[in-house]
């Protein structure tokens, strides 16, 4: 994998909602989140966090975390084709995991599309383990695979 140095991750931010929405629209044309999603999103901000991955101006990528009472949910994580293959989710799923340490998240869940291989593969490799499925979950069928993250924790004795 060829890491893009050139990419910076930042806060999402009210001017970023547009182009997430287009991208998620081309990403995920089944199951895509529109704008006003985003907003809301945005808005939660207690308990949420929002990023994008920037290269020259542009958004490539952004991913969202929703964090409450010591567990924290991986609620997207998205890069736009160009830059897939290149680090750009790590990266962004690395800002969230730290995000819900910050939060004292003792695990991390998620739901990913039972087809979408790649992000599979990025989150088995972010330490993340299938622990379930939602049968059916998408509009089109496919199930729902669930994934956590726990939290190393130390032996205290």
């Amino acid at each position: 994998m060829t890491v893009d140095a050139d990419v910076t991750v930042r806060p999402m931010r009210w001017w970023d909602i547009a182009p997430a929405a287009a991208m998620e629209e081309r990403l995920f044309p089944r199951d895509a989140w529109r704008a006003e999603s985003f907003w809301s999103e945005l808005a939660q901000y207690d308990s949420r966090h929002y990023v994008v991955a920037e290269r020259d101006g542009a958004v490539v990528g952004y991913a969202g975390l929703a964090a409450a009472a010591g567990e924290a949910d991986v609620l997207t994580v998205a890069v736009d084709a160009a830059g897939q293959g290149r680090g750009v989710g790590s990266r962004l799923l690395r800002e969230l995991l730290a995000e819900a340490e910050r939060r004292g998240c003792a695990d991390v869940l998620l739901e990913v599309r039972g087809d979408n291989e790649p992000a599979l593969t990025l989150y088995e490799r972010h330490g993340f383990e299938r622990v379930g499925a939602r049968r059916r979950y998408y509009a089109d069928g496919e199930d729902a695979i669930v994934m956590r993250r726990r939290k190393a924790r130390r032996a205290d004795g």
